[in-house]
């Protein structure tokens, strides 16, 4: 597929998990877990999902970038992929209201799911725009610390999105960025397909590729931590994704043996 198109496949596929027509696809989506139970297992506290409104945590997570990064009260925070303002609602509470939180995604219904919690929430010091993480609507030298959490794999221009973030960061800015990577390259089937793509597997590259993605646009001190495999990833047979992945271990590739949960931080 091209560029465009893949950007429509996911915009669609993430605006169907947000009106509630789907489930997720990303990383725990495809298994019955509970949303709760995953996030607690990937590094959330009880207290931590105790203060964000219901209907924030889609289960769409692969780690917890607000715990390996030290916010402090007064900082702006930026969240590329926001969804439903999960991570924006903890990453909020950090900062407080003299700090400030900016959620960024390219999905109006997303937007509207988190808007809508903050409402709810009474969360004032969080603000949620529309924009792709490609081009960022952020003004330069703006925010103290980036955060992302799965959702650069989606992206099929991953230079340009690090450029970006290197651009919106002011001068000793840092990222705090939980993703998906890979040990060994994904079998064609797998890459090729589009359901994995949306499931945040088939867009993900090699570590060491992540790492000097991120070093290529500038950032120092750049670190990227393998916190686990793919053991979250048990495939529903009824679901598309979970097929895809199916047909790679029928054609003797474990994911266990290929992807990974990478925290990546760096500063400016």
């Amino acid at each position: 597929m091209e560029p465009e198109e893949i950007k429509k496949t996911v915009r669609e596929a993430y605006g169907a998990i947000a009106e509630g027509e789907a489930k997720g696809g990303s990383c725990c989506g495809s298994c019955s877990c509970d949303s709760g139970a995953f996030a607690r297992s990937i590094g959330y506290s009880e207290n931590e999902l105790n203060t964000v409104p219901e209907g924030a945590n889609l289960g769409l997570s692969c780690g917890n970038p607000t715990a390996f990064t030290n916010l402090k009260e007064g900082e702006a925070v930026l969240d590329l992929g926001s969804g439903a303002g999960f991570d924006c609602f903890i990453a909020a509470r950090k900062v407080g209201m003299s700090g400030k939180v900016i959620g960024v995604d390219m999905t109006p219904e997303m937007l509207e799911k988190a808007r809508e919690n903050a409402k709810k929430g009474s969360f004032l010091n969080v603000e949620f725009r529309l924009g792709e993480i490609e081009n960022l609507p952020v003004a330069d030298n703006s925010v103290d610390t980036v955060i992302s959490n799965c959702v650069i794999n989606l992206s099929v221009d991953k230079a340009r999105v690090f450029q970006e973030i290197y651009r919106v960061l002011k001068p000793g800015g840092r990222i705090a960025v939980s993703d998906m990577a890979l040990l060994k390259e994904l079998p064609a089937s797998i890459r090729q397909s589009v359901d994995a793509y949306v499931g945040c597997v088939a867009g993900a590259i090699l570590v060491d590729e992540y790492k000097r993605l991120v070093e290529g646009s500038g950032f120092k001190g750049v670190k990227a931590t393998v916190k686990g495999g793919s053991s979250c990833i048990m495939p529903d047979t009824q679901d598309p994704m979970g097929k895809a992945l199916l047909k790679g271990a029928e054609e003797g590739t474990s994911l266990e043996d290929c992807v990974v949960s990478v925290y990546v931080e760096g500063y400016k």
